[in-house]
């Protein structure tokens, strides 16, 4: 175990597997040479061809294609070939900022290849006995990585908010954090990953924070999505990352890039620094 692992297991795909997803003419996402043999079932909405799948280009604005994917994942998701939708709905953009070709169920992103956005942020406490960061234990329940450990705050970014609003949400249903606290969160960057899945490809983006909390605040979960908070010093936390798969999956990242921004991790001392700086930027 390494913390380059971390890295290689959140950019392993064979892209031989997928054929580019298109939509008004632009590649937003790549689908499973299986799951194109489903949607050539639809043949009014995708053109499906060897080399790359395609919505139907009279499906002309954005309300109309949000309403006719929804109408066929819905029966797919009937068949037992999609799983139900969330009601959490994700915007299809080819890159953060664009204005979004069509609406799709978070559940269903994966299924696509679509790009999807994320809010994840470290909680720091400072104290005489050193750095130390809030963790969190996910639910048993959860069907993704369940009691996996965590950030102190994390969810994915849906239509229609900001990210600065998300993360006052996220962090009031997630911690119980005040919304003036979490305001003081601090963007620090961003860290991209591409990995396959259960249902297809994650080409993720997630939007890094820091917030330093008083050393008297201690969070407690309100959504029933964390089972508990630990609060764990940086050493243990580094030790973790290393030595085992004790975190989700994309959050050993987020923490990796948290012990090369405060100089844990130099190119001294850590033999992987340039290839676990270039995976964290997708470059790995």
């Amino acid at each position: 175990m390494s913390f380059l692992h971390h890295i290689r297991r959140c950019n392993r795909f064979d892209p031989t597997h997928f054929r580019p997803f298109e939509v008004a003419g632009q590649q937003v996402g790549r689908v499973r040479t299986e799951f194109a043999t489903r949607l050539a079932a639809f043949p009014e909405v995708f053109t499906v061809k060897d080399d790359r799948v395609a919505l139907d280009h009279r499906l002309a604005d954005a309300a109309t294609r949000t309403r006719v994917l929804r109408e066929v994942t819905g029966q797919l998701a009937a068949a037992g070939a999609l799983p139900a939708p969330r009601g959490e709905h994700y915007p299809v953009v080819t890159e953060w900022g664009q204005p979004p070709l069509l609406v799709i169920d978070r559940e269903l992103v994966s299924a696509f290849g679509l790009r999807a956005f994320g809010v994840h942020v470290n909680g720091v406490v400072r104290s005489a006995d050193g750095m130390k960061l809030w963790i969190g234990r996910r639910a048993p329940d959860k069907s993704v990585e369940p009691n996996k450990l965590d950030n102190m705050v994390a969810g994915g970014q849906p239509v229609g908010l900001s990210l600065a609003d998300n993360l006052v949400k996220e962090a009031a249903e997630e911690a119980a954090i005040p919304a003036q606290l979490a305001r003081r969160a601090v963007p620090v960057g961003a860290i991209r990953y591409c990995m396959e899945g259960r249902l297809g490809l994650k080409p993720d983006t997630l939007f890094v924070y820091d917030l330093e909390v008083p050393a008297d605040f201690v969070p407690h979960n309100t959504d029933g999505e964390i089972a508990e908070f630990t609060l764990m010093a940086v050493e243990e936390v580094a030790e973790l990352v290393r030595t085992t798969e004790a975190f989700k999956f994309n959050v050993a990242l987020v923490l990796i890039d948290f012990l090369i921004r405060t100089g844990r991790l130099s190119p001294d001392t850590e033999p992987d620094y340039l290839a676990l700086v270039g995976g964290l930027r997708g470059g790995f």
